[in-house]
């Protein structure tokens, strides 16, 4: 698989205008540029799967860096290296509201040069598949205990602003992980201790009620609530696949922050 690094940030432009092709050519990569809206960054991230993530910071708000939570779903299932650059003032910023848990923070001014020589490194250490080595500066140890005292919520869908919608709705609360295809179900079950599944009824590559299957199918999981989410036209299918599978319900799209507040308490009191 190719290197590929995915630039983003409110300052990439500053930071050069030609950074994307000097990058290639020094590298042999690919890079991609990205804005900093949290829907294109989530499809960016999984339709690209970058080995590394470039973000250009400067005088972001609390708000702006938020943003940069929808990586966390992606490092959940995927060695990644995320390079912040940004001054000192930034990056406290950052550190506070990402959300990341392992970040490496480079100089505002580092030269062009040295910027590459740091990412040639990181591509050497990808292209041996040794992830023990990668570079580590920060890791927020306290968010990761904060996440493990709450009830943990797996929304599958294939539509990244469905995905993004619910989490906003939940996360203050729960923590909650976002996955865009049912392939990758059994593998978040093995990884986390899932309290609620939500669940999208049609999606590419594998279907709800086959993921449902699969997950009805193993012992270990079977008992873990699902709902369905579904459009009104798959309504009279997915009371039939409710009645064969006795998943915990459907919510209808597009959905509301009520309908799914007010299913998780129902479930998860």
């Amino acid at each position: 698989m190719k290197f590929k690094i995915l630039i983003t940030g409110k300052n990439r432009k500053i930071a050069s205008s030609e950074l994307s092709k000097q990058l290639e050519k020094e590298l042999v990569c690919t890079a991609i540029e990205c804005q900093p809206v949290k829907t294109q960054l989530f499809e960016a991230v999984y339709d690209q799967r970058p080995s590394v993530i470039l973000i250009f910071v400067k005088d972001e708000d609390q708000k702006d860096i938020k943003i940069y939570d929808v990586i966390k779903e992606y490092e959940k299932f995927h060695p990644i290296t995320v390079i912040v650059v940004a001054d000192e003032l930034n990056r406290k910023m950052f550190t506070r509201n990402s959300g990341l848990r392992k970040i490496l923070f480079l100089p505002s001014d580092i030269p062009l040069p040295k910027l590459c020589d740091r990412l040639n490194e990181i591509k050497n250490v990808v292209e041996a598949e040794d992830e023990k080595t990668q570079f580590v500066e920060f890791d927020n140890t306290e968010a990761v205990e904060a996440e493990n005292t709450r009830k943990h919520i797996l929304v599958v869908d294939d539509d990244a602003q469905q995905l993004i919608q619910i989490k906003e709705h939940l996360k203050d609360f729960y923590e909650v992980t976002l996955i865009n295809s049912g392939t990758k179900v059994l593998q978040c079950l093995e990884r986390f201790k899932i309290d609620l599944i939500f669940l999208d009824y049609l999606m590419p590559e594998m279907t709800g009620p086959e993921v449902l299957t699969q997950i009805r199918a193993d012992g270990r999981y079977k008992d873990i609530p699902v709902v369905f989410l579904t459009g009104v036209s798959e309504k009279a299918t997915v009371i039939k696949t409710i009645n064969e599978f006795k998943p915990q319900g459907y919510i209808l799209k597009p959905t509301t922050k009520i309908d799914i507040v007010t299913k998780v308490i129902e479930i998860l009191g």
